[in-house]
């Protein structure tokens, strides 16, 4: 019967039963339906980038009706706000970039979408919208009517390690029971029996092998054809192209050779080959997935929170010891780890580092505040109602909100290599095919085969992946952590290195702090503690533990200024706290680090700081120096020049005074004129040099402050190690080139045994797992031979 394709789903449309709209052909209303829902939207560009990409709409009228119920959506939210909701759901059905441009546009199909974002890999679309507009349920409606019915599971929602597909499973099983049974029955053709039951039932084994080969060439096999049938719909040449190749030619040959009493074929060789490379693909799978599971769940970012004990007072907690029930102290510009309830009077809640939006949001005693919100204003008190997410946390820090241009435009070694790969040994094949089909024909399938099974560039594609996850696992170990493995190939291209001043290479936890001027009394000092206790900034840190524990009081009108200072109204008394400028004074000559005091307009003084810098600083930079270029950048005034001139190596640059956007051009500067920088600051005043910097790394230490633009946070303990950070990552590209260097040699070796027919296709195909687990074994061997090194 004539059939013609569905413009919408590429399924076959029988022509009694077409549906013909604006000219096009559909298999039915449902398909003709998203076309015009996608027409009257402006959304045709869709079908671009795919021909046929879509999925028949199915009927799903009841299914979702849970969805009305408050508390299972509750469950399934990622964040809850009055006119802000977002969910991440599953949907099966991505698998190409139509399914990417389509579900990243949903907010011209339902104005209640503010914005969504598609995981390919995870087949994961975060979306952001409005609950006054649509609920949730009416979105997944939506979906469902273009094809893409998203599945939801309450236990979905755990935070539990990525298990192996049970699909990968069965196909396993199904190729090893016919692998095994062909190879039983070939017994008798290896050994060339001529016995009178093998001449009387050749060809019913035969054809028993021929059955027994289907299901593995059917079934364990079709993943390569999807795959490869997509990625030649797309115009690209993926690796699973030459192995689909191989298997089908592998099958039509051994099939010709049944048929005409040639032999038994190669059906041995084919189910062996199909096993042994999902034997391979599972051990790939199995072994990435703990590497995963390694990063979302021991990657702890070391940041403390201050936790309120019985008595009132203050302690510093690690952020994955909070516990539902305790008492947290969130001060100004403090991320919330965790979901709570708000105890104080009120707070102003800034949560565009979880939906983009920057507008604050005011919350007041009672409501329930959110993890990922950042805290601004006074010092607010919450209470915790469950333990940290750090799976949370760190999806926060990747999000690509906080992508740089520049991040996403990065090409890695891998892209460069493997882009070539597939078509030059499609070339390779078809040439030695084309030379041995005039020498001998049975040889001349078999090279086309063997060339392509034993050059599959899965070891190649694979060494850069499982190189640089296990270096991310090494270095979160030593307590770097760093945001994703492509910093780990950046770090490697440094050439400069910027250092904050306060708090990066001098430590909040010892300086030698004293008064200049007219002293506080008791009562101006409760006052100046209490201002003090909302702020973050490291010298504020430092004063507030020095000064003597005080009783807690209100505090009103709370302002702190970036780079300046702090001030708020206690019992109607007006406090001013920074630099001196800040706080009305007229400039202070004086080279000295210092913090300017002034209550009700009256300027009383200073606190004058002794700074101490970070343990083996003149070390770390002594060992910098000879493959660094060394720049200091700091806020604060030149007083303290003679003392790092006298510390730090000669050639390193000294610029003070620097506000944070000059912090910010300075690095810009430097990068117009072809440097690769690294910034490493406190994460505070350097947020926007951070973000700029090729690598922008935080310095953590027992404080609450996250920045989701750096690319790294460095526990403060393990200042001192930085250079054996940068000489591991050096180390890292040069395991990823010895890999490559061995995965090419090693298809190389194969490529010449397979040409001159010495290679067979059945060890090509065991060879091609085990090379591909030499590679794994060899870069883990590497990576942590390196990490080990002093």
């Amino acid at each position: 019967m004539d059939t013609q394709h569905c413009f919408h789903c590429g399924l076959d449309v029988v022509k009694k039963e077409e549906i013909v709209f604006d000219g096009k052909s559909f298999c039915c209303n449902g398909c003709k339906t998203v076309y015009e829902i996608f027409s009257l939207n402006g959304l045709t560009d869709y079908y671009s980038f795919e021909r046929s990409p879509g999925a028949t709409p199915q009927d799903i009228k009841g299914k979702y009706d849970f969805l009305d119920n408050e508390d299972i959506v509750k469950r399934l939210l990622e964040f809850e706000e009055e006119n802000v909701h977002i969910i991440s759901l599953y949907i099966p059905h991505i698998h190409c970039s139509s399914c990417i441009w389509i579900l990243e546009n949903l907010n011209k199909l339902n104005r209640a979408v503010s914005s969504s974002q598609v995981n390919f890999h995870e087949k994961r679309v975060r979306i952001i919208f409005d609950p006054s507009v649509a609920s949730l349920r009416e979105l997944v409606y939506l979906l469902n009517s273009i094809g893409y019915e998203p599945y939801i599971s309450l236990d979905n929602y755990d935070n539990k390690p990525k298990s192996i597909s049970r699909d990968l499973v069965y196909k396993l099983g199904v190729a090893f029971f016919c692998f095994g049974n062909i190879m039983l029955l070939s017994f008798p053709e290896y050994f060339e029996m001529e016995e009178y039951w093998l001449d009387n039932y050749r060809g019913f084994f035969r054809w028993l092998v021929f059955a027994l080969a289907l299901p593995s060439f059917l079934y364990s096999a079709s993943g390569y054809y999807v795959s490869a049938w997509k990625s030649i719909r797309a115009g690209m040449l993926n690796i699973e192209v030459p192995i689909a190749l191989g298997i089908i030619v592998m099958f039509v040959r051994s099939t010709v050779d049944i048929i005409f009493g040639y032999g038994q074929g190669f059906f041995d060789s084919l189910t062996g080959l199909v096993f042994f490379m999902l034997l391979g693909k599972l051990f790939q799978q199995k072994t990435y997935n703990f590497l995963s599971f390694e990063r979302d769940f021991k990657s702890y970012f070391p940041i403390a929170v201050t936790k309120i004990l019985a008595d009132r007072s203050e302690t510093s907690i690690p952020v994955y010891d909070v516990l539902a029930g305790d008492r947290l102290l969130i001060r100004n510009s403090e991320l919330i780890p965790v979901d709570g309830i708000l105890m104080s009077e009120s707070a102003l809640i800034d949560y565009s580092f979880v939906t983009g939006e920057s507008v604050p949001v005011t919350k007041h005693s009672g409501d329930k505040v959110y993890a990922g919100g950042k805290q601004i204003g006074p010092v607010v008190e919450m209470e915790v109602l469950r333990s940290v997410s750090q799976s949370y946390l760190t999806q926060l820090w990747s999000n690509d909100v906080f992508s740089r241009k520049g991040d996403r435009d990065y090409k890695t070694m891998t892209d460069t290599i493997s882009r070539y790969f597939t078509p030059l040994l499609l070339l390779i094949a078809v040439m030695s095919f084309s030379t041995w089909i005039f020498i001998d024909t049975q040889t001349a399938f078999n090279v086309f085969t063997a060339v392509l099974i034993v050059a599959c560039p899965c070891a190649l594609a694979l060494s850069a992946p499982f190189t640089l996850g296990n270096v991310l696992r090494i270095m979160g170990n030593r307590k770097l952590y760093l945001k994703n493995a492509t910093v780990v190939e950046q770090m490697a291209k440094i050439d400069t290195i910027v250092f904050d001043k306060t708090g990066t290479i001098t430590t909040n936890k010892k300086s030698e702090i004293y008064f200049e001027g007219n002293a506080p009394d008791d009562k101006q000092l409760m006052y100046i503690r209490n201002v003090l206790r909302g702020s973050n900034h490291p010298l504020s840190r430092m004063l507030y533990d020095a000064l003597p524990m005080t009783r807690t009081l209100p505090v009103e009108d709370f302002e702190e200024v970036t780079g300046k200072g702090i001030s708020g109204v206690v019992d109607g008394i007006h406090i001013r706290i920074g630099s001196v400028s800040f706080v009305g004074y007229e400039e202070d000559n004086l080279m000295q680090t210092n913090v300017h005091i002034a209550i009700n307009r009256n300027y009383m003084g200073k606190y004058v700081f002794d700074n101490q810098y970070r343990e083996g600083l003149k070390e770390l930079f002594a060992e910098l120096q000879k493959k660094y270029s060394l720049k200091i950048l700091s806020g604060d005034n030149a007083g303290e020049r003679h003392v790092l001139e006298q510390l730090l190596p000669e050639g390193t640059e000294f610029h003070f005074n620097q506000k944070p956007e000059q912090k910010l051009a300075f690095i810009e500067n430097l990068q117009k004129k072809g440097s690769s920088v690294m910034m490493i600051g406190d994460g505070l005043n350097d947020a926007g040099a951070l973000a700029q910097s090729n690598v922008g790394i935080a310095i953590s230490e027992n404080v609450n402050v996250f920045s989701p633009a750096c690319d790294g946070i460095l526990d403060a303990s393990q200042f001192r190690r930085l250079g054996y950070f940068m000489r591991l990552s050096k180390r890292t590209i040069r395991t990823i080139r010895m890999s490559f260097g061995l995965s090419l040699l090693y298809n190389v070796v194969g490529l010449s045994f397979a040409v001159t027919g010495r290679l067979m296709p059945l060890t090509a195909a065991i060879i091609m797992p085990l090379s591909t687990i030499t590679i794994i074994s060899f870069v883990t061997l590497m990576s942590n031979y390196y990490a080990r090194r002093k």
